[in-house]
């Protein structure tokens, strides 16, 4: 999985966010696993929104073709623990 700004740019602005874009390097073959890395589109320091997708195409992708894949969400994940990095910074003076 390759992320450039040609195309991720024109996601990003499709949906109206600011924040970097996640991604991961991936290359494979069929069945191999591909994860998608989630974070708040305006803020992404906002933990609540650290998201990981993750699946596989059993048969796909033949020698002549690409797997293209885009990972969103409509809210945070539902009980998250992993805290908040804004009070994390603030108590260690940062």
């Amino acid at each position: 999985m390759i992320h450039t700004l040609r195309f991720g740019n024109h996601f990003r602005n499709a949906v109206g966010a600011k924040s970097y874009l996640s991604f991961t390097n991936l290359r494979g073959g069929p069945n191999c696993p591909l994860t998608i890395p989630l974070m708040h589109k305006h803020d992404e320091g906002m933990r609540s929104h650290y998201l990981t997708l993750q699946f596989s195409l059993v048969d796909a992708p033949a020698p002549d073709e690409l797997v293209i894949a885009l990972g969103a969400s409509i809210g945070e994940r539902p009980h998250h623990r992993v805290g908040d990095r804004y009070q994390d910074m603030k108590e260690l003076g940062a």
